[in-house]
């Protein structure tokens, strides 16, 4: 492509990523140096490659793919040699049955040899897109070389013809053909090697998605032909004991899958949209244990305030946060660590997640009448030292849960509050009196899940002052001294294959732990707001969950964005 450099610089300026005084400097010395100035502006400026490249495409009139956030299509993928990719440097992305058309991400859209070779080796229609060559070569390694695509491609092989695919009969026999058990087998076993969390199945009008949820981020990692989602469906259905023909109901299942020494129980949803069934999964691991408190991430005065609300031995401790932000595992630690011979514990669940030896673990079933109120009821009859409660979501739960705490028991449970100090005006809302949460509340805990950086790929950089700014202002006096003196070096991850190119791996909880002291008793009595309880006990000690997400920051733990992504309020 050879682009006049002051059509190309006019663009980068209108798109406000050069200012007029850096695209004529530009200009000159490319004129200078006789050399194309999209290359002297790849190897020499501070612009981010990618808006160089969308600027051309713009400039030249000609289709832009952004590998970075663009599926692959597994269809494309197997109509396009990996040898024939890399030679080429091209990678399929898309497939179109109705035009027969294969979209390519490539470094030259312009190349006619490479079309009408490609034309001619697959019998479809080619459509070149500009991509990024870093992109190109990085996704080429992902499609071919691990994942999803070469075993999902021979199955698909074998389930669609050449001659465009058939109808899917619903018959067992069709369910049960090897293909498609491969296909579910395959999409499982990269669950469990990429550290998912949840599967997503989600049929749109022309293509059945897969996404996965890795470290909280949902990231789509394959394509399917349509064709193929019933029968895809009904064997997971199959695997889960529910019923195949019905689809116009959602259904709850569960069954167990093993690779290697991981086995993982699977809690699985259909649900029906305008485009077919949806199935998530949620995946449990059975293997590997529980963390430890100091493996989720508390220390210092959080981890001695948990652990003093911990040894009493009756009150109530709450964790609170959205769905998702790790509460059932910070109960689960804290029970491993209290599950001694000694102690009766009794946990009361909705589902019973992970099953820990020693420790009495009931699941509520409402249909047959047992809810977490008449469970906890029955409990109190059952001689409990401890006793975990699921989840605080009505009147009678809340009293009932009160009520243990009084009667000499410790209690544990979750609330949907966004931080610590609002759990108090919550529990008075479901109809707890102030003056038995003031006799009772030992300590609540508000927490989040961030992203770690990636041990194999982390850099550090020195922020803008305006990032150190917010950092030295959110942290105040908790700032580290040493950083008066020396640069501040925060970390970022840059992407590499053990992270799946994010720059992140693993996760980390950052916490606020509100302790229950006098001061704070007084003003639970007088029904204070939660801003002035909040207040009152940042004068006492607290760390707020913002703080401590900038202390695991300056620490390379994670990264600024991340915290500002689950924390900001």
């Amino acid at each position: 492509m050879d682009i006049p450099p002051k059509i190309l610089l006019d663009k980068l300026v209108k798109n406000q990523k050069l200012t007029q005084e850096e695209a004529d400097h530009y200009e000159v010395i490319s004129l200078q140096k006789n050399i194309p100035v999209e290359k002297y502006l790849f190897e020499k400026s501070n612009l981010n490659r990618i808006e160089i490249i969308k600027a051309i495409a713009e400039t030249e009139n000609i289709p832009y793919v952004d590998l970075s956030t663009s599926p692959i299509d597994s269809q494309a993928v197997g109509l396009v040699p990996e040898a024939i990719a890399r030679k080429y440097s091209v990678i399929p992305y898309h497939y179109e049955p109705k035009e027969e058309a294969i979209y390519l991400g490539a470094t030259d859209p312009y190349d006619v040899s490479i079309i009408d070779f490609l034309e001619k080796k697959t019998g479809k229609k080619i459509i070149l897109s500009l991509g990024d060559k870093n992109q190109i070569e990085k996704t080429i390694d992902l499609a071919y070389s691990q994942g999803l695509s070469p075993e999902v491609r021979e199955a698909l092989k074998e389930y669609i013809p050449d001659s465009g695919g058939r109808k899917v009969d619903l018959g067992r026999m069709a369910i049960n053909e090897a293909p498609i058990a491969k296909i579910v087998s395959t999409v499982l076993e990269f669950s469990i090697k990429s550290r998912a969390s949840d599967v997503h199945i989600e049929p749109e009008e022309t293509r059945t998605k897969v996404r996965y949820r890795i470290d909280g981020i949902l990231q789509e990692k394959l394509s399917l032909p349509k064709t193929i989602h019933d029968a895809l469906i009904s064997r997971i259905k199959i695997l889960s004991e529910m019923k195949i023909d019905e689809k116009r109901i959602p259904q709850d299942g569960r069954f167990t899958f093993k690779i290697a020494d991981e086995e993982v129980d699977l809690r699985v949803s259909t649900l029906p949209t305008v485009n077919g069934e949806k199935v998530v999964m949620r995946l449990l691991k059975k293997t590997g244990g529980i963390p430890s408190l100091l493996e989720l991430g508390l220390r210092g005065p959080q981890l001695k305030d948990i652990e003093e609300a911990i040894a009493k031995p009756y009150g109530i401790v709450l964790i609170t946060g959205p769905t998702g932000s790790g509460k059932t595992t910070t109960l689960y630690s804290i029970l491993s660590r209290l599950n001694k011979p000694s102690v009766n514990i009794m946990t009361l669940e909705d589902p019973v997640e992970y099953q820990i030896p020693g420790i009495n673990q009931v699941q509520i079933n409402p249909q047959a009448g047992l809810t977490f109120a008449t469970g906890l009821r029955s409990f109190l009859r059952q001689d409990p030292n401890i006793i975990l409660v699921g989840e605080i979501r009505d009147k009678e739960t809340t009293q009932l849960a009160i009520q243990a705490a009084l009667t000499g028991h410790l209690v544990f449970s979750t609330l949907h509050t966004n931080d610590s100090s609002t759990a108090i005006p919550r529990l008075i809302d479901l109809g707890a009196e102030p003056f038995l949460i003031a006799s009772v509340l030992a300590a609540v805990i508000a927490q989040r899940i961030c992203r770690r950086v990636c041990p194999s790929c982390r850099t550090f950089y020195e922020p803008v002052s305006q990032v150190k700014e917010n950092i030295k202002l959110v942290l105040g006096p908790l700032y580290p001294k040493n950083y008066e003196t020396q640069p501040l070096k925060l970390v970022k991850g840059e992407g590499c294959s053990e992270c799946n190119q994010t720059g992140y791996l693993g996760r980390v909880a950052i916490f606020e732990v509100l302790r229950v002291t006098p001061s704070i008793n007084r003003m639970v009595l007088q029904q204070e707001s939660g801003k002035n309880i909040e207040e009152q006990a940042k004068k006492e000690g607290l760390i707020m969950m913002k703080q401590d997400g900038y202390l695991k920051t300056l620490e390379g733990i994670t990264t600024i964005e991340e915290v500002l992504r689950v924390a900001e309020t």
